[in-house]
C-alpha cells in the first residue's frame, strides 16, 4: 500500500473489517504474454530477478497514480482506482499508469536485450463501473479488493489484447470517462464469456493533444470498422489495406482482413449484428 492509502485507513479504522460497500470504481490488470516460454529459457534465479525488476518498475507507476496495487498473480498485475481513496478521476488514472507502463517496459526491453536477457510484451486491460469494493476473505486473514461482474470483464480485456494483436484495451464504460483527455480507437464490439449483452472495446492510444500521431491510420481504420458492421466486406477490406499502406504492422487490421475474407465465405447465420462473440477467456 502507498502512504496515502494507508493515512485513509488510519483516518477511519472502521475499514479495517470484514464486508464490502458498492462503489463505481476503474480496475486494471496486466499481464506478460508467453511468460511460461520465458521461464523455461532462464534459471529460477534469473526468473525471479527479471521479474522483481519488471514489477518493481510497473508497481511504481501505479503508485505515481495513487492506484491501489490489489495483487500480483504471478507474472499479472491487479490495480484499483478509485478506492479506498475517493478519485473522481479513477478512469484517467488508471489509462495514465498503462499508458506510462507501455513507456516504462520499452526502456526495460531495450535494457534487457542489451544484457542479452530475453524482453517480452505485456497486455493490459482496463474497465470502469460498480464493484463491490471492501474487506473479503475469513476473519483470520482477509484483503483489501473488489470483486463482481465489471471486475471480471476487467480481467477479459487483458486476455483480448492476444485477439487483436494491441497492449492496451479498454472498455466503452471507461472510453466514457477519458475520452476528453485521452485518444482511442474502437476496435470491436464483443459479447465476452459469461456475459450476454455486448461490449464496445477501444485500444488506448495516448494523449489527446498528441492525436495528430495516429489520425490518419485511425480514420482509415474507422471507414474499415463501418463498412465491416454494415456487411459490406469487399469496402471493408479495402479500407483496411488502406490502413496497411500507413501503418504496415498495425494488427487489428490485418485481423479484420482476415475476418472479413473468411465471412465472404462462410456468412454469419441470421442477420449480421457486426458482434464478435469471443470464445476464449
Amino acid at each position: 500500500l502507498t502512504a496515502s492509502v494507508i493515512n485513509e485507513m488510519l483516518k477511519d479504522p472502521s475499514k479495517l473489517k470484514l464486508g464490502g460497500d458498492k462503489k463505481d470504481l476503474t480496475v486494471l490488470f496486466s499481464d506478460i504474454r508467453g511468460f511460461t516460454t520465458i521461464s523455461e529459457k532462464l534459471t529460477p534465479e534469473d526468473l525471479v530477478r527479471l521479474l522483481n525488476e519488471y514489477l518493481t518498475a510497473m508497481t511504481n507507476l501505479v503508485f505515481k497514480y495513487d492506484g491501489l496495487l490489489d495483487k500480483y498473480m504471478g507474472d499479472a498485475i491487479m490495480a484499483v482506482f478509485g478506492a479506498p481513496l475517493d478519485q473522481p478521476d479513477h478512469a484517467v488514472r488508471a489509462c495514465r499508469t498503462a499508458l506510462d507502463m507501455m513507456e516504462e517496459l520499452k526502456k526495460l526491453q531495450k535494457k534487457w536485450t542489451d544484457e542479452g536477457r530475453p524482453a517480452f510484451d505485456i497486455g493490459i486491460g482496463i474497465n470502469s463501473g460498480d464493484m463491490v469494493v471492501g474487506n473479503m476473505g475469513s476473519d483470520m486473514r482477509f484483503d483489501y479488493t473488489v470483486m463482481g461482474d465489471m471486475v471480471n470483464l476487467g480481467s477479459r480485456l487483458e486476455g483480448i489484447n492476444k485477439e487483436y494483436g494491441t497492449n492496451i484495451v479498454i472498455s466503452e464504460y471507461t472510453y466514457a470517462a477519458i475520452k476528453d483527455a485521452l485518444f482511442c480507437r474502437e476496435l470491436d464490439s464483443v459479447r465476452v464469456k459469461g456475459k450476454k449483452l455486448p461490449v464496445k472495446i477501444y485500444e488506448l492510444l495516448g494523449e489527446k493533444k498528441d492525436a495528430e500521431k495516429w489520425g490518419t491510420s485511425v480514420s482509415l481504420f474507422e471507414e474499415g470498422l463501418s463498412k465491416y458492421k454494415q456487411g459490406l466486406w469487399d469496402e471493408a477490406i479495402a479500407a483496411f489495406r488502406k490502413v496497411l499502406e500507413v501503418k504496415k504492422d498495425d494488427a487489428p487490421a490485418k485481423l479484420y482482413i482476415d475476418r472479413c475474407e473468411e465471412l465472404k465465405k462462410n456468412p454469419s447465420e441470421g442477420p449480421w449484428d457486426g458482434v464478435f462473440t469471443m470464445t476464449r477467456k
